[in-house]
């Protein structure tokens, strides 16, 4: 039986997924690791909704224990993002085709950006399955509607990205969709541990200058269509 654990760095990004979880039926609140995890069902499945915090080692953290503590089989990764790829724009739409780590360089030993070194894989690649739900999940949500998904690589640092030059950086190097702060660490883990997972991310900004385009509206916009389909994913999964 699939148990679907539901990731998402901040308050705003979980706290639909958690009420409509409430609305179901039952739920318990686990504290772990400085963490509340939620257990319940969405549409009849097994779930676990948790807010990991913002940043690489939170996520991979809060990935590792719905594995290992709650025995997770899924993985989905929600939340937003600053849009990089052409002709996507904001609250558009991202779901993963895999997920690397733009800060990462070991360029000085021979390895490429953003490789890691003696690692076998330069990217985490998502689930075929668990992206051509994502894809119908999207299809089938009302709140999307206007909007586009599109596949794309996720990348992943421990910055949030506001300025041209370094937006302009990260896509000569990465050719990313969008950029975020924690979709790579969790699926560094989901690889390691074997586990399907994909990210769905929709965009709350251009990932350039955050004054010309209403970030902090969009962050709660963003957030809240974002688990509008994977509360779609969930039911199809």
């Amino acid at each position: 039986m699939k148990k679907i654990g539901i990731i998402g760095a901040m308050q705003v990004e979980v706290d639909w997924l958690r009420e409509l979880m409430k609305k179901e039926g039952e739920t318990e609140t686990v504290e772990a690791g400085g963490l509340e995890f939620q257990t319940g069902k969405i549409h009849g499945k097994e779930a676990v909704v948790v807010r990991s915090g913002v940043g690489k080692v939170n996520a991979a953290l809060c990935a590792q224990r719905l594995i290992l503590q709650f025995n997770c089989t899924n993985i989905i990764n929600t939340g937003i993002a600053g849009a990089m790829a052409e002709g996507l724009g904001v609250l558009d739409f991202v779901v993963s085709v895999d997920a690397v780590y733009h800060d990462m360089d070991a360029t000085g030993f021979g390895y490429k950006p953003g490789q890691i070194p003696q690692m076998s894989v330069f990217s985490f690649e998502a689930d075929k399955n668990m992206i051509c739900a994502a894809k119908k999940a999207f299809e089938n949500c009302k709140e999307a509607e206007g909007h586009k998904m599109m596949e794309g690589r996720i990348a992943t640092g421990d910055q949030f990205i506001s300025e041209k030059p370094v937006k302009a950086r990260i896509a000569q190097n990465f050719s990313p969709a969008c950029v975020e702060m924690e979709g790579a660490a969790i699926a560094h883990a989901c690889h390691l541990n074997g586990i399907p997972f994909v990210i769905i991310r929709c965009m709350s900004d251009m990932a350039d200058d955050l004054s010309s385009n209403g970030y902090d509206f969009n962050e709660a916009v963003a957030a809240r269509l974002s688990a509008g389909v994977v509360e779609k994913l969930v039911e199809a999964i």
